[in-house]
């Protein structure tokens, strides 16, 4: 559709109509006319143009437009074989930290930068003098000149999808960084680089004509139109257009090129050779771990998931960041649990950590950390480990568009999830991937599954995203933010199909949520974190009435419901949440709290449990408000 809406276009039909009759020149031009632009006259030498030579002849007495004609397809040809290699080492430079990891990757595109700064035309006649004069030392030429203007466009490109969640998955699921480029990477990045060939092999035309008119290009018998310029250069004051038909040939063809790229760069909404953004690597470091006071969740035979003492410490410009600092729980078959906490609290750092979806240079450390009976802190078989969490563990992200892969299809990409893991056909997979999309209620599954994921509306894709966690059999699902950015009407049913996939499968679930709300309706406990730890650990029902922490009360009290009072402001939490990579000493959540003294501020408490299981983490548990702070926090 975007093609065609192109072609609609003045630029675009005058570009891609120029093109084509370029092309089609290029590929009859020497079966048509090359028997007439070869043939010698010794009585029409240097003739200038007339009816039967419109642009006249050279000095063997042979047709110059004929010839023009036919040298269209070695000109074209030697520019599209330029730009091929500068696309082809362009991409291998630009994916580099892809490929080879961040550090070496780092070296090669400083290396990469260092020749963008140098001028195009410098490089080119630097490596046409290291690969001598001729066609194949002219292409080299220009193809490694434009390599890194295309490497720095590449690395642009890729860097600003890498950190998607279907790429992060695709290289935690074993994929090689080969695959990982040519089937996640680049589909998505190629329109901007189609674009930008087309309009620089439009460059490369010119640039050939260059150095062929300087004489480092084609040489006799062959000829270009740069050869053709340098042989009636000569004449050029008594036969002008012995020299100027065939820089006319250039700049039509060049302009073919261009005024093509430029329509779809229009149409695509495509930035041209963007400049590159640099990205700031960081060394791994030493975590300093401090004491959390975490106690050791059991770990019985009704127990699907339990976590003791679970860090993840994130490398930093000056200390590293503890995002998670010794959150310890356990959840049994077919419960559900939910978390709660405001943004940078360390809920979906800590998912990603029990679902074994964090890379280096991110370091994870736990006393133990059990799913199924095994514990996935303990060294194994990595490639068997990944398939049984690819089948019994199923993740729900809270941006299906960025987890879905743009350019596949769905059901192509639920299938993938069986056809990895369980090593089911094609076809099998794709039969099993329409149940699920059935299975989640997506409506005619057999056509949607043949979609893209830009097709399917917000709490479609969402749905999509359960049925691809159930392509396999999941004993716990977790849910980060499934409902996030949806209307209160879909935000409903994504959570109803939640039960019910619960009640269907007996899987447990841990449900990460900003709306408390929401995981009083759906779960049996909820756990608060702030700063990286539980603070408060009770049941759901419990979350209004029996709350002990004063954090646990704020996040209560700042949700509106039927009976608060509108004439008064909003309940709110004053302050800003704690900066990771700047804890304080003490009680992390002090500085913010009306309960607070200058204990809370020199000793973090420790999560201690009471009789019925609840467990708190806080020197004041229980005290009421002041009088004076209880209508803002409470």
């Amino acid at each position: 559709m975007r093609a065609a809406r192109v072609l609609l276009r003045p630029v675009g039909l005058a570009g891609f109509g120029l093109l084509v009759l370029v092309l089609l020149v290029a590929v009859f031009g020497p079966v048509l006319w090359d028997g007439r632009a070869t043939v010698v006259d010794t009585g029409n030498l240097l003739a200038g143009p007339s009816a039967d030579h419109w642009i006249g002849t050279d000095n063997l007495g042979r047709d110059l437009f004929f010839r023009v004609l036919v040298a269209t397809r070695l000109s074209v040809a030697l520019a599209l074989a330029a730009t091929a290699i500068s696309v082809v080492l362009g991409i291998v430079l630009g994916a580099a930290p892809l490929l080879v990891g961040r550090r070496a990757g780092r070296l090669v595109t400083g290396a990469v930068n260092v020749l963008v700064a140098f001028p195009g035309l410098l490089l080119v006649l630097f490596f046409a003098v290291v690969f001598g004069v001729g066609a194949r030392g002219a292409a080299l030429a220009v193809g490694l000149a434009g390599a890194p203007a295309f490497a720095r466009l590449c690395h642009t490109l890729i860097a600003g999808i890498s950190e998607r969640d279907y790429i992060a998955a695709a290289r935690i699921a074993g994929v090689s960084r080969w695959r990982v480029l040519r089937r996640h990477a680049l589909p998505n990045i190629a329109e901007p680089l189609i674009v930008n060939a087309t309009m620089a092999a439009g460059g490369a035309l010119l640039t050939f004509a260059g150095l062929s008119f300087l004489g480092l290009g084609v040489q006799a018998p062959s000829y270009d139109w740069g050869k053709l310029m340098q042989d009636g250069l000569n004449g050029i004051y008594v036969h002008p257009l012995a020299a100027l038909g065939p820089g006319i040939a250039v700049v039509l063809a060049g302009l073919a090129f261009n005024l093509t790229g430029e329509a779809f760069a229009a149409a695509f909404g495509v930035d041209v050779l963007p400049g590159v953004a640099r990205l700031r690597q960081v060394r791994n470091a030493a975590a300093e771990v401090h004491g959390s006071g975490a106690t050791t969740a059991s770990a019985d035979a009704g127990t699907i998931l339990s976590v003791d003492d679970l860090r993840v410490t994130i490398p930093g410009a000056r200390e590293p960041i503890r995002a998670v600092r010794g959150v310890g729980f356990a959840i049994r078959d077919g419960e559900a649990v939910g978390v709660v906490g405001e943004s940078g609290s360390g809920k979906s750092m800590t998912a990603l950590a029990l679902a074994q979806l964090i890379e280096e240079p991110i370091h994870v450390e736990a006393n133990h950390l059990v799913f199924a009976g095994e514990d996935l802190m303990a060294d194994g078989d990595s490639a068997a480990r990944r398939r049984r969490l690819g089948t019994s563990l199923a993740v729900v992200f809270q941006d299906p568009m960025t987890s879905f892969n743009p350019v596949h299809r769905v059901g192509t990409q639920l299938a993938e999830v069986s056809r990895f893991h369980q090593g089911l056909s094609r076809k099998a997979a794709l039969a099993r991937a329409v149940d699920r999309l059935r299975a989640v209620r997506v409506r005619e599954p057999e056509r949607r599954a043949r979609q893209y994921p830009f097709e399917f509306s917000g709490g479609m894709r969402q749905r999509a995203m359960i049925g691809m966690g159930l392509m396999g059999s999941p004993r716990l699902i977790i849910a980060d933010e499934p409902t996030t950015a949806l209307d209160v009407t879909v935000q409903r049913q994504v959570l109803e199909l939640l039960t019910e996939v619960r009640r269907d499968t007996g899987a447990a679930l841990l449900l990460i949520s900003h709306d408390v709300s929401v995981v009083t309706d759906v779960c049996d406990r909820v756990l608060v974190m702030y700063a990286g730890r539980i603070v408060e650990e009770l049941p759901a029902r419990d979350l209004r009435t029996l709350a002990r922490h004063p954090y646990t009360w704020a996040l209560v009290a700042a949700v509106p419901d039927m009976e608060t009072d509108l004439t008064k402001p909003l309940a709110v939490i004053p302050g800003l949440p704690v900066d990771p990579s700047r804890i304080p000493a003490g009680c992390a959540f002090a500085p913010r709290c009306p309960l607070a003294d200058d204990h809370c501020r020199a000793a973090e408490p420790p999560l201690r449990a009471d009789a019925a299981g609840n467990r708190v983490a806080c020197h004041k548990a229980g005290q009421t408000l002041p009088a004076h702070t209880a209508e803002v926090t409470a």
